[in-house]
């Protein structure tokens, strides 16, 4: 029997473990349009922690005592939904169970032959080919407008959405300063070719990216591309240019306190004339997609973008893989493999 981690309690501040229970999903024999699925890997994201809160949002918050959704890559075991034949890979938002019965509402999507062919990971469609590769992509080229000769400067550098801005910037001959916490992080994002890293652990943003810039002989930064907010996106408001474009993405910095820093240079978005728009993958993802599948495959198959892998093992992992994304345990994208 499938089993699935369930919200079980609200949490109030950092989730616990308490708030999660681990039960069983109910069996029955298959419906029009739905799949018997088992999971092969999970995705935990930073977005998910929004959906424990009961409150009106983009997206649906999680239900007390129901299962939760996310990411997932599973294998086809029945299927009585056109289009899906036993042993297809897919991607689906069945997510935080080892599997189960899915429908339509879970969005099934059949992983490309011709990518598998190429001998690409399946789970690539939950970072680069998937939601954080996506983000990053629409984010830094169609929110940011990002163009060659840009100056960009990416929070949580380190993290699937970040490193993948990192490297699709440099792609298209951008200037990047990335910023991560520790050495460990800082050198990772240096080796995906950022021309300059700030460590937040290791002193104040702001003063590390005064210092990135001057070492790069730039007057400030065109694009900033924000996971953090807080401390990161205020260092941004005091180094950008004029016109410059802010991404915000997600503000990781205070989705668990509620409590947004004060922004001391908040004041320059008006003579320097910041444009900033916050956005939503799905915004734009499925206009765009054929566009993003072509150029970032392109861009994994020659080796401009690439992906480092935090992997927990076991459905019982999947809390610790989640509560990890907020105290920095992840290089890269965070992920359960089942």
């Amino acid at each position: 029997m499938a089993k699935a981690w369930h919200l079980v309690s609200r949490p109030q501040g950092l989730p616990t473990i308490d708030n999660f229970a681990l039960r069983d999903l109910p069996d029955a024999p298959l419906d029009h349009n739905q799949l018997r699925v088992r999971n092969r890997w999970l995705s935990v994201d930073p977005y998910m922690r929004g959906r424990m809160n009961d409150a009106k949002s983009y997206t649906a918050s999680f239900q007390i005592d129901q299962p939760m959704t996310g990411g997932a890559i599973g294998e086809v075991v029945e299927s009585r939904m056109e289009g899906f034949a036993p042993g297809d890979l897919i991607l689906h938002m069945g997510g935080w169970r080892d599997g189960g019965i899915i429908g339509l509402d879970m969005s099934p999507f059949k992983l490309p032959d011709e990518a598998l062919a190429t001998g690409m990971a399946p789970q690539t469609f939950l970072h680069n080919m998937g939601l954080t590769g996506g983000t990053a992509w629409i984010g830094l080229l169609r929110i940011a407008a990002a163009r060659p000769g840009d100056t960009v400067f990416v929070s949580a550098a380190a993290g699937a959405v970040g490193s993948a801005v990192v490297q699709i910037a440099k792609a298209r001959e951008m200037a990047v300063i990335g910023s991560a916490g520790g050495a460990e992080k800082c050198a990772w994002v240096k080796s995906l070719g950022a021309d300059a890293v700030v460590d937040y652990k290791a002193r104040p943003v702001l003063a590390g990216l005064s210092e990135a810039l001057e070492s790069l002989g730039k007057p400030g930064i065109d694009v900033y591309f924000d996971n953090v907010g807080g401390e990161h996106l205020d260092a941004a408001f005091a180094t950008a240019n004029d016109f410059a474009r802010f991404a915000i993405c997600g503000m990781i910095d205070v989705y668990n306190d509620g409590h947004p820093q004060e922004m001391k240079y908040l004041i320059r978005a008006i003579p320097a004339r910041i444009r900033m728009e916050g956005f939503i993958y799905t915004d734009q993802f499925f206009e765009c997609m054929e566009e993003f599948y072509a150029d970032m495959g392109g861009l994994i198959a020659s080796g401009a973008v690439t992906m480092r892998e935090t992997v927990h093992d076991g459905l019982e992992a999947t809390p610790d893989a989640f509560l990890g994304l907020f105290s920095g345990q992840n290089i890269g994208k965070m992920l359960v493999r089942v």
